[in-house]
């Protein structure tokens, strides 16, 4: 065996030389360099597997990986250095087969050091993924212990006791690679905004975006000085992605505390919904803009009894009812004004007065009257939340 004492000089040499990085990560790892140099022993594979281990330990201390390999390299040009006598007195075969021993030790050690140090890192990215994926399930969800959900969101930069809203982004069309799309989001809003307090994932197809309320993101390139609303920031990031194609953006209302969260993503959530149900074709949407859907929702059988009562007797006309609510639709739309509601259907002035006639006649409401128009207007709009007539609640009275 070797003389240990000139090796704990040489890992403390080396220590200094890397500074940061405990010389306890070095372990036998001298010894086997000395032995290889003095006697040519190489080393047991349980030797090699040892310093595998202590490149995981390497990793989960935080040292990186190259200062890892430094302090080894340090270590065995320190102990080269100041290896015994017996070794300089040797002729020049014997000296260049003793750096052949060690280089091989060097090279056999930290090839172990760096794939145990690969393979911890591999499992705490795992680790720290599928954390992530639970925190944001619970986050979302709403339901999960208060304290316990405060001390998971510190790692996270989320600060429990602000106003915070939810965003979601959704393709209109295919999405291929979600993955890429997620991470282009994220190094626009760590870019801009700072890898702290904003929260970046995907969920159910949807890309989720939590953000502090008061935390606009800063101007875009080409717009005015004023902060970007976060729903017009993520619509613009998203646009600009190589994988770039149509993208529906939702934004809850901000609400304060844990509980505020889930409610401002169910809003999000609803309004992606909407958008697709109300045939929307607004790019970005914000909670308070269906505001009066949410409304006509919360009693649906009331509104069911309004659509049915009002509007069911366009299912007598010929062609059914949906071209009559087309007009409608159109008709409100452009502010009850007939030429603009012929220019958006692609029809003559005569053929929508005639329409809006018929549907007088089969209602017995008059959309161009200011006194029923708010009647059949909020009909035509439940029609539309509950897809009716191509989903009949009930026979039309």
């Amino acid at each position: 065996m070797v003389d240990d004492t000139w090796l704990t000089e040489a890992a403390q040499a080396a220590g200094r030389e890397v500074r940061g990085v405990p010389v306890e990560l070095l372990g036998d790892y001298l010894t086997m360099l000395a032995e290889a140099a003095i006697t040519g022993r190489k080393p047991h594979s349980s030797e090699i597997d040892a310093v595998g281990m202590l490149g995981r330990r390497a990793a989960e201390l935080g040292v990186s990986a190259g200062s890892a390999v430094q302090l080894y390299l340090a270590a065995a040009r320190r102990v080269w250095g100041e290896l015994p006598m017996v070794i300089r007195s040797r002729d020049s075969g014997a000296v260049r087969a003793a750096a052949e021993a060690v280089l091989h030790v060097v090279d056999a050690a930290v090839a172990s050091l760096v794939e145990g140090y690969t393979e911890a890192r591999r499992q705490m990215a795992r680790w720290e993924e599928t954390l992530r994926r639970e925190f944001i399930e619970d986050l979302l969800r709403g339901d999960a212990d208060v304290g316990r959900l405060v001390e998971r969101a510190e790692p996270f930069g989320l600060d429990m006791a602000r106003t915070h809203q939810v965003a979601l982004a959704a393709p209109t069309g295919r999405l291929e690679d979600a993955e890429s799309a997620v991470s282009s989001l994220e190094h626009a809003v760590v870019r801009r905004v700072g890898d702290r307090e904003v929260l970046v994932a995907a969920k159910d197809g949807f890309i989720v975006v939590v953000a502090p309320a008061d935390a606009d993101m800063p101007s875009l390139p080409g717009a005015r000085s004023e902060p970007t609303k976060l729903g017009d920031f993520m619509f613009a990031e998203l646009g600009r992605s190589r994988r770039g194609q149509p993208w529906r953006v939702s934004v809850g209302r901000p609400y304060p505390g844990s509980y505020g969260i889930p409610r401002s993503y169910e809003e999000a959530r609803e309004g992606l919904t909407m958008a697709v149900r109300l045939h929307l074709d607004t790019p970005v949407i914000c909670a308070e803009q269906l505001l009066i859907y949410r409304v006509l929702l919360r009693d649906q059988p009331a509104i069911t009894d309004l659509v049915l009562s009002v509007l069911g007797g366009l299912v007598q006309a010929r062609g059914g009812a949906k071209p009559f609510l087309d007009t409608l639709n159109a008709y409100f739309a452009t502010g009850s004004v007939v030429t603009e509601t012929a220019r958006c259907l692609h029809l003559s002035v005569r053929a929508v007065t005639y329409r809006l006639d018929r549907i007088r006649t089969l209602t017995g409401y008059d959309p161009t009257d200011p006194v029923q128009r708010f009647t059949i207007q909020t009909a035509a709009l439940g029609a539309k939340l509950l897809g009716w007539p191509d989903h009949d609640r009930d026979a039309p009275r």
